[in-house]
């Protein structure tokens, strides 16, 4: 399970049990999280959470990192039998957009920002198991 964590909304990603493929889910308001995943797992496996990890270009910590480092925090404290792990998510905002203009979405989708940090999210998920098959 992946997010796209931001201070209004979080997109959420999973994959199927094979770890082959990232979908996006749904985007949650912060303060839902918990409450959110405690459901989710209440019918589906996770093993791990995926979090984007905000940078700068030169890859230092960016201004929202901080918000992220609490939210890993409230991961680690609530699932403490799920590991965690970060994903640098550079430029996945941008390649959702990219992604949404592409697929022929109407300009009004395109704008939802609901999807962008959705997709955001699966584009973590999806480069986090492209990572493992390579490990």
């Amino acid at each position: 399970m992946a997010f796209d964590y931001g201070t209004k909304r979080i997109g959420v990603a999973v994959t199927d049990p094979l770890q082959i493929i990232a979908t996006g889910l749904t985007t949650i308001h912060p303060k839902d999280a918990v409450e959110f995943i405690k459901k989710y797992l209440l019918s589906e496996e996770v093993e791990c959470f995926v979090v984007g990890e905000p940078k700068q270009m030169d890859g230092s910590p960016s201004q929202s990192a901080q918000h992220v480092k609490g939210f890993i925090t409230i991961l680690k404290k609530n699932f403490p039998g799920i590991k965690v792990e970060s994903v640098d998510e550079r430029f996945t905002s941008k390649m959702a957009s990219a992604t949404i203009a592409q697929s022929g979405f109407k300009k009004s989708d395109r704008q939802n920002k609901e999807r962008i940090d959705t997709i955001s999210a699966t584009i973590i998920l999806q480069s986090y198991l492209e990572r493992l098959t390579y490990l």
